[in-house]
């Protein structure tokens, strides 16, 4: 069979890629060796959320006297809480072989591997080899796997990955969770939230250290709050497994420690989908693990592009599926922007939720930009008082002369929702004097963006 476009993967960079090539006109194809969704659909974004859904649940109902309510004999059902997470992202893989269908896109089940005259070579389940070809293009789309350590060998079982944590039999009751970046903090939030006992291993001095530091503290103060033991500036150094459950040593700024628990959860990042799909037959150039591409995705390789995990931009959903329709775009003969990398926000859904875009503070000083800061508490906010969420806040730095909005932070209640009006802003250029002349509606958590532009200009009104 002869396509336009083959895509390799079917992640939200890889089905989002197809169908924009399907409604240019393109006759698409698809390459899948399990299910359509990816890891995000199936083992990632979306079944996570309905885990930490179920948490939020339990949590209200917990509380629930909190809000005048009385509930008696509250209980979480583990099992019944991963079924549901489970046919959550059944129920959206099940929408996207409905969208494949829609788009007229040839779903192609079975291991990809390059071929020379942007040709693919399927393996399918019964052993047979089917080659199709592209006219226009072979678009890499195979995203990532939980990174291994070496001296954290993961063996399903006991030492553990994300896909393993959420679709465990039984509830642990002593977990250690390595590495505390989005997976490794959500899911010390979910267990935690359901009665596990979780520590948190960080080798760095702040957990989610890509944010900033205001409010990697505030997280990391709220989560004690809640119960979870957090040890940063550690290093798990070894796990003996050879036990009942897992002894895990680690190194800490007092020395070391032993912890014994059940199960170990292996958070520590990602690592690209690229062996044996036949790069190195075809001399497609890589670099520490990524894929190399220009910026509208193309590799050394002309007809061969990659897009998502597998290339050094950041690791995120909706970084793929913007650079698969950048990508898919300018093959088909039109004009598109390159993708704003500095303009990308990313989310990590405990609770409180943390959002961010832009630069940080430390990272605006370093620069050298002048700067002003404009910092709200949900404390101060009628709305998080009235929900019982008034952790957190929403800072936004400034640049001081021209009023350019530089980066935005946030961490409490639904700031995953409220980040988008940041990258808006941000990508139509609105100064911080326009922003706090934006109407914005009363009684709700987005006046804080308001209220925190106002403060950076010493005009807040509810401080």
């Amino acid at each position: 069979m002869s396509y336009d476009i083959i895509v390799l993967g079917s992640g939200p960079g890889g089905y989002v890629t197809a169908i924009r090539a399907s409604q240019l006109g393109m006759k698409t194809a698809i390459v899948e060796k399990e299910s359509l969704g990816g890891v995000c659909l199936n083992w990632g974004c979306i079944p996570t959320k309905a885990l930490l859904k179920s948490a939020q649940v339990y949590e209200y109902a917990k509380h629930s006297s909190e809000y005048g309510v009385k509930i008696d004999k509250i209980e979480a059902d583990f099992k019944a809480i991963i079924d549901r997470s489970r046919g959550v992202a059944n129920g959206m893989s099940n929408g996207i072989q409905f969208l494949m269908k829609k788009n007229k896109i040839d779903v192609i089940k079975g291991f990809g591997v390059l071929k020379a005259g942007k040709k693919v070579s399927i393996k399918k389940d019964d052993g047979s080899i089917e080659e199709i070809s592209a006219q226009k293009g072979v678009i890499i789309a195979t995203g990532a796997r939980s990174r291994q350590l070496p001296n954290l060998p993961q063996d399903g079982k006991k030492i553990i990955g994300y896909r393993e944590a959420m679709s465990l039999t039984t509830q642990p009751k002593k977990m250690v969770i390595v590495g505390s970046g989005a997976i490794g903090v959500e899911f010390a939030y979910f267990y935690n939230s359901i009665g596990t006992e979780v520590i948190v291993v960080e080798y760095l001095p702040n957990i989610v250290p890509i944010e900033d530091e205001e409010v990697s503290k505030q997280l990391e103060k709220s989560l004690k709050k809640q119960g979870i033991q957090i040890l940063t500036s550690s290093s798990v150094e070894k796990v003996d497994t050879s036990g009942t459950g897992c002894l895990v040593s680690i190194k800490t700024e007092k020395g070391e420690e032993k912890i014994n628990c059940d199960i170990v959860l292996s958070a520590v990042g990602i690592e690209s989908n690229i062996e044996n799909i036949g790069l190195e037959d075809l001399g497609i150039v890589k670099d520490k693990g990524k894929i190399i591409v220009d910026d509208y995705y193309q590799t050394n390789l002309p007809g061969y592009f990659a897009i998502g995990d597998v290339i050094p931009t950041p690791a995120l959903a909706h970084v793929a599926s913007a650079e698969g329709i950048i990508c898919v775009e300018k093959i088909a003969g039109h004009h598109p922007e390159p993708l704003d990398y500095g303009n990308i926000p990313g989310c990590t859904y405990t609770n409180p939720e943390v959002a961010s875009v832009g630069l940080t503070e430390k990272k605006a000083r370093d620069k050298g930009f002048q700067i002003k800061v404009g910092k709200f508490p949900f404390s101060a906010s009628g709305k998080a008082s009235a929900s019982g969420a008034k952790d957190g806040f929403v800072k936004l730095i400034f640049e001081e002369k021209y009023g350019e909005l530089l980066g935005a932070h946030m961490i409490g209640a639904n700031v995953t929702e409220m980040i988008a009006e940041i990258v808006a802003i941000r990508k139509l250029e609105v100064t911080g004097e326009a922003l706090i002349k934006t109407v914005h509606p009363h009684p709700t958590m987005s006046e804080a963006v308001m209220e925190a532009a106002a403060a950076a200009y010493g005009e807040v009104i509810h401080l």
